[in-house]
């Protein structure tokens, strides 16, 4: 085959396909991200209502992949504390228990994804395609030639997967998924408290599902409310008073009484997982690879904590004389081992929990109540479960390994 004319192509530019190229950049690759909508922007005088929690490992990443200053400079709330609690217990997380600054930052997902994109055009060796999306594509003996919707072709020795929970490309490459839905849906919404949030990230475990109120940038909350579908329905058809109320009452007035809620948006949840992530010259990253229930946070953090992990292994591939080929069935291989099993430990985790506090069952009550205890009084478990939400623990790859500084 001729001289291709990338070595890896990115279907989808959101932030896990916008953070894989940037972690690929630099490293003598030609790049090509495929985006259908041009990616979200970010607009100052509007709060977005998806936010992502992002882990100090995230962060990391961000600040190596020159996004940070970015996303600093407009806004970027951290918070130093988590709360979560039920009817018959509680547990608190304190960043200052195990002499940690924070825990991590509540960011919106269109500013995650607008530095990340500026920074992509900083980078000679990154073409954005936009305004299509992938077709098809045929193997050739050491690559793909990949058809655009729009009648563009190129062709890449490797493409990769980052266009969400249903990936076209998985689709097409004949990669089985794993669903099932919870039977819930996540309300999102922006709230504005009678108290200040002062830091903390809070969330309670009703019988219809968790509810959290994250801290904002601007001293407002946003509100994720993981409700059984009835209950949805329910609090999707009250005025924005009544829905106030509910609000006020779910987390038990804890930041004083709801003044005011932006329109709802929900959304159904679901948990997916492929049942492999690669195939021939293909390697699937982010929701293309796995959706798991938001309770926890982790959706975006291990999206790129597989653009960072696909990055290394690529990199080191290719970094061999006479070895420049980024799809490799080892190289490709080598990255699922990595990431296929920590996202499904991961998976199964947030559906263990699911059950165990999505349900008004008087033995599961009993098993979380005396979880909480346990975890509150028990120092070293508290840290623990601190650190693995921070996301320094498990094999990390080095642009979220090694510490930045703290002035990033």
């Amino acid at each position: 085959m001729a001289r291709p004319d990338f070595d890896v192509c990115i279907a989808g530019g959101g932030m896990v396909g916008a953070a894989t190229a940037l972690a690929l950049a630099d490293h003598g690759l030609r790049i090509a991200v495929v985006e259908p909508r041009g990616g979200a922007r970010w607009q100052q005088d509007v709060m977005d209502e998806r936010v992502s929690s992002i882990t100090i490992a995230s962060w990391r990443l961000l600040v190596r992949l020159g996004a940070w200053d970015f996303i600093q400079a407009r806004r970027a709330s951290p918070f130093e504390a988590i709360h979560t609690w039920d009817d018959d217990g509680a547990v608190r997380f304190r960043a200052a228990d195990i002499g940690e600054p924070r825990l991590g930052w509540i960011i919106e997902n269109s500013l995650l994804q607008t530095a990340l994109l500026e920074q992509l055009q900083l980078r000679d060796d990154v073409e954005m395609l936009a305004g299509a999306a992938i077709a098809g594509w045929t193997r050739e003996a050491d690559g793909l030639r990949v058809r655009l919707s729009d009648g563009r072709r190129l062709v890449s020795r490797l493409l990769v997967a980052a266009d969400g929970g249903r990936s076209a490309v998985r689709e097409q490459a004949g990669i089985e998924v794993r669903e099932h839905a919870y039977g819930q849906q996540g309300i999102v919404a922006t709230v504005t408290t009678e108290q200040g949030h002062g830091g903390i990230a809070r969330q309670r475990f009703l019988a219809s599902g968790p509810l959290a109120l994250l801290p904002l940038a601007d001293g407002r909350t946003s509100l994720v409310w993981s409700a059984d579908d009835g209950t949805a329905r329910a609090l999707l058809a009250m005025g924005d008073a009544a829905f106030a109320e509910a609000l006020a009452d779910g987390i038990e007035r804890v930041l004083g009484a709801v003044l005011s809620v932006t329109p709802r948006l929900a959304f159904p949840l679901q948990s997916r997982l492929a049942q492999r992530y690669i195939g021939e010259r293909i390697a699937l990253v982010g929701d293309a690879a796995h959706v798991i229930h938001p309770l926890a946070g982790q959706g975006v953090n291990l999206g790129l904590l597989d653009a960072a992990a696909l990055a290394e292994t690529v990199c080191r591939g290719v970094a061999g004389a006479g070895r420049r080929d980024p799809g490799r069935a080892s190289v490709l291989r080598r990255y699922e081992r990595w990431r296929r099993g920590d996202n499904r430990r991961m998976q199964f985790a947030m559906d263990g929990f699911h059950w165990l506090f999505a349900n008004d069952d008087p033995i599961r009550r009993r098993a979380r109540n005396l979880g909480f205890q346990l975890t509150d009084r028990c120092p070293p478990a508290k840290a623990y479960f601190m650190r693995h939400a921070m996301g320094l623990r498990g094999e990390l790859p080095a642009l979220m390994r090694e510490p930045v500084s703290a002035e990033c």
